[in-house]
């Protein structure tokens, strides 16, 4: 990978690589035009405060003006946001996110009182408000706010809960720092030979080192840090879920599970039945990691030999119009409209393509109602993994634009619940493409190689964050109390059932589970597996079906947040109140790990005899 110092500053980087933001504005001056005219414009929320029970017109005048405002402050912040992550470097466009932040936070003291006043309202009013003609085009809304009602406080009440805002948000900002600033990893000397920094970044990348040592150094070296701040960090998540504890209970909730599906209308059995369908196939990836132990040659699999590559002298390169038109033939299954609009996209300068100097890293898709979904990317032309970056955030994007194009704006906005569906169902196109198109088998195992991991990860390793998240938050609610040990061993028991009985579980890994950032957000992380389990599930059905099963999914791409995400997802094609879209998901995965089987054993023949001794030692052990 390039130095930063031989990356090319933002000045240097020929514009058709660049993102076209004049959709948003023009340029910075247009921006601080529509800044102070903005400015002016959110006293006027005043007009309507103490009137909205007057009639469901007042009421409709209100949220238009809220509307024209949150479209206003959407298209500054996107294009703040956008133009700060060019070059993180430039006090300019941090300097607009700041005042953009500071805008939008005034904006909503000025509207806060909206939600209150109406939930004030007696339900039958509400609900006669909600069923009238004049707020027809935000009747969902209306519905989601009535089902607030029962979890509202009294005026003093909600006045106290505002005021304890900030210091609910201690234990996150206290993690965050100490993970972030404090830790220090120290240095560590890679296959080559040469020094680099151990940090999270760079922590992965030792992780996939061809060196077996260095593999190890890396991981007990980040893991002793974690080690040398375990009570702290103990103390830090044990504080989050006691919050979690005293938000669920105040809004009188059953659990803090049940309040954190609440929002999305999501019942507990959605939760569950992901929880229980992973656990009861877990034998194929405790297969898979047996399977890739024997192939590396090893005769036991610890965690720090679960990311290098079991194929690693493949090289591949593609420029990037090679992995756009890549892409786009990829996803012709998603008919003439889609492929169109996102070529025209990419050609149009929806994309800021390349690395350049202080340029943020990653890749997100971004954008307004009123704008393009931009895609940051820091393309690399010998990374096969870019070509599927690429899609992922395609799919993001083209949700937007459909999204956009077919709801108003109180309603385009989707649910993460939904988000992960339509990035990591292009995914599975591209693989399925790749796939079909392979005529070399290394190539193959490549792809399939890269699939499992990818389902590991995302399904099989964060429904075991959500097991976690479950087991802990009910002890807590039991009184248990969450000790540093209660802590790892809750965490241990899930690793041996997750990593299988042939795994080396390293007693440091049981730290895990107090570096995870999201689970200071919690229950969060179930989303994502539920998204990939979608997303195959749905994949299955377009490519295998007909017109029918293909303006379904497109309907949920159109759908936007225009109901709750289990119907927008049952009507594209796929139940997840069920088990079923989970059970296919993981019956894909096994499918491929026995597919990679056979090829890895077509490619070596001298590992055939190891491979099939590996099979017949498991066969023995379970008689």
């Amino acid at each position: 990978m390039p130095t930063e110092r031989s990356l090319p500053a933002r000045s240097e980087v020929a514009l058709a690589d660049t993102w076209d933001l004049k959709p948003l504005f023009r340029d910075d001056a247009a921006w601080e035009s529509a800044f102070a005219k903005l400015e002016k414009k959110i006293v006027g929320y005043r007009r309507f405060k103490g009137k909205l029970g007057a009639s469901p017109q007042t009421v409709r005048d209100c949220l238009l003006f809220d509307v024209e405002v949150d479209r206003v402050c959407d298209r500054l912040s996107t294009y703040a946001h956008l133009k700060m992550n060019e070059d993180l470097t430039d006090s300019t466009y941090v300097g607009f996110v700041s005042r953009i932040t500071n805008l939008v936070s005034r904006a909503m003291e000025e509207s806060s009182y909206i939600r209150p006043e109406l939930l004030a309202l007696p339900r039958t009013k509400l609900e006669r408000y909600a069923r009238s003609k004049v707020l027809e085009d935000f009747r969902f809304n209306m519905e989601k706010l009535i089902r607030q009602k029962p979890h509202v406080l009294t005026e003093g009440e909600e006045r106290l809960m505002a005021m304890q805002v900030e210091s609910a948000q201690a234990p996150s900002k206290i993690f965050e720092q100490l993970n972030n600033s404090d830790l220090c990893f120290g240095r560590l000397k890679d296959a080559d030979g040469t020094e680099k920094e151990l940090t999270h970044g760079t922590f992965r990348y030792f992780l996939e080192s061809p060196d077996r040592k260095v593999r190890a150094r890396a991981f007990d070296q980040y893991y002793r840090e974690y080690e040398a701040h375990r009570n702290t960090l103990s103390a830090t998540f044990t504080a989050s879920v006691h919050q979690d504890i005293f938000h669920s209970r105040s809004r009188r909730h059953s659990s803090c599970l049940d309040a954190a599906l609440f929002d999305d209308a999501v019942p507990r059995s959605v939760y569950s039945n992901l929880v229980k369908t992973v656990r009861a196939n877990l034998g194929a990836i405790h297969e898979y990691f047996d399977l890739r132990r024997r192939a590396l040659g090893l005769s036991d699999i610890h965690h720090y030999d679960t990311y290098v590559p079991i194929l690693a002298d493949l090289k591949a390169r593609y420029s990037f119009e090679e992995a756009s038109d890549l892409v786009l033939r990829s996803l012709a299954p998603l008919g003439q409209e889609y492929v169109e609009t996102l070529r025209k996209g990419i050609d149009s300068r929806w994309v800021d393509r390349y690395e350049s100097k202080g340029k943020r890293s990653g890749a997100f898709s971004s954008g307004s109602y009123d704008s393009p979904p931009y895609i940051l990317m820091n393309f690399k032309e010998d990374v096969l993994d870019e070509i599927f970056t690429l899609a992922h955030e395609a799919g993001h994007s083209m949700h937007s634009h459909f999204s956009a194009r077919s709801q108003p704006y109180q309603n385009w906005s989707y649910t993460i619940f939904v988000a992960e569906v339509a990035s990591t169902f292009n995914e599975q196109l591209l693989a399925d493409y790749m796939l079909s198109k392979a005529t070399d088998d290394r190539m193959r195992a490549f792809l399939i190689n890269r699939e499992i991991d990818a389902i590991r990860g995302t399904l099989v390793r964060q429904t075991m964050f959500a097991d976690f998240e479950w087991k802990i938050h009910e002890l807590a609610e039991a009184g248990e109390p969450l000790t540093l040990d209660r802590l790892r061993t809750e965490y241990r028991k899930l690793l041996d059932d997750y990593f299988g009985p042939r795994f080396i579980v390293d007693p440091q890994l049981e730290l895990e589970c107090l570096r995870i950032p999201h689970f200071y957000r919690a229950f969060y992380v179930y989303k994502y597996a539920t998204g990939l389990s979608a997303a195959i599930a749905l994949s299955h059905r377009v490519l295998h079906g007909g017109e029918k099963e293909l303006e379904d999914y497109l309907g949920l791409l159109k759908a936007g947040g225009s109901c709750f995400p289990l119907e927008i997802l049952k009507n594209a094609g796929v139940d997840m109140s069920k088990p079923k879209p989970i059970q296919v998901a993981m019956d894909h995965l096994a499918a491929r790990v026995r597919e990679l089987s056979a090829l890895l054993e077509k490619l070596d023949p001298r590992r055939k005899a190891a491979l099939l001794a590996g099979r017949r030692g498991r066969s023995r052990s379970r008689a």
